[in-house]
């Protein structure tokens, strides 16, 4: 059976990718667990999972496991705030759980980043480094030590763009849940245009692109990435639908809700600028680089159609739909 480690198992994106994994007889699972009352029920009555009390804080428990037996590791847990917490988890237990692994037993590492760290080119963007959030910042700084260690030609960096996902039994992530408010200002968004593009992507089709990378773990080599600068062996996926625009997103969002559009009033970045000083509204470095880079768009983002499976999730409709509104 294949020896597969994961982080972050009861997440939003965990979950997903747990639940499709599970359902494969020859992959044995071991799941780093911090909250054992986060776990769901189907879990403890899998034979093929194994629950590891503990989380990265802990990592050393369990290099015998990681050294000696494990063929994939899924490494999705992060720590989202506080600095001294996020370098800790982010880049220093990270990078230790991952020089536990055995390069002559592991055959990949799939190791979740964000793409808010890369530029359009899919370099590294500076700015993230600079500006970005202690989430962010943390996870520049461990993608710029992945090429320095043994296991580096093994790894496969995923970078998420906007995720949504969740339900009754998942949890939401933090874009689904904010949904329903974003729903009741749809009238008085509807009225305004901004310059800006994204992309999107749901935790489903991440679990599908992840199912698809162990079963095919040769596909790896075939998404180098080719516009990085560097010659680093690190493999990029950037993980997200076909980027859309601001004005398509809203547009869409009302043609759901049967909202017609009958004019909209540009929201230029100079007029944004005086509203939020103006309305003081506070703002952080990362939020307010954002407001003027606009577009964070990609090369070649990745969806289970890349591959070609069919996508759970691939329009805003697809998205209102699958979140109950």
């Amino acid at each position: 059976m294949k020896q597969i480690f994961i982080t972050g198992a009861t997440g939003c994106i965990g979950q997903y990718i747990v639940e499709i994994l599970s359902k494969n007889p020859n992959y044995e699972l071991h799941l780093l667990i911090r909250n054992p009352d986060k776990i769901p029920g189907e879990w403890k009555n899998n034979s093929c999972i194994n629950i590891l009390p503990g989380d990265l804080q802990d990592i050393e428990s369990y290099s015998d496991l990681l050294l000696k037996e494990i063929n994939v590791a899924i490494l999705s847990a992060t720590s989202w705030g506080g600095a001294t917490e996020s370098y800790d988890i982010n880049v220093v237990k990270t990078l230790s759980l991952l020089k536990m692994l055995n390069p002559k037993i592991c055959e990949q590492v799939l190791y979740f980043s964000t793409a808010s760290i890369l530029d359009r080119n899919n370099n590294l963007l500076l700015e993230a480094s600079k500006f970005g959030t202690d989430y962010i910042r943390t996870k520049y700084q461990c993608l710029s030590e992945l090429s320095k260690l043994e296991i580096a030609d093994k790894i496969v960096a995923l970078f998420p763009t906007l995720v949504f996902g969740g339900d009754n039994n998942k949890p939401l992530s933090h874009l689904s849940s904010g949904l329903p408010e974003i729903v009741q200002w749809l009238d008085l968004i509807k009225w305004l245009t901004a310059d800006g593009s994204f992309h999107y992507i749901h935790a489903q089709d991440i679990a599908q692109v992840v199912n698809y990378l162990v079963e095919h773990p040769e596909a790896k080599n075939k998404y180098k990435n080719k516009y990085a600068v560097s010659e680093a062996p690190i493999k990029y996926l950037v993980l997200g639908n076909a980027s859309i625009t601001v004005d398509k997103a809203i547009a869409d969002v009302c043609q759901y809700f049967n909202k017609r559009i009958y004019w909209r009033i540009p929201l230029y970045i100079w007029l944004a600028n005086i509203l939020i000083k103006l309305f003081r509204i506070q703002m952080d470095d990362w939020s307010y680089f954002s407001l003027n880079y606009r577009h964070f768009i990609y090369q070649n983002p990745v969806s289970p159609a890349t591959f070609g499976l069919k996508n759970y999730c691939s329009s805003v409709s697809d998205i209102m739909k699958f979140s109950g509104l």
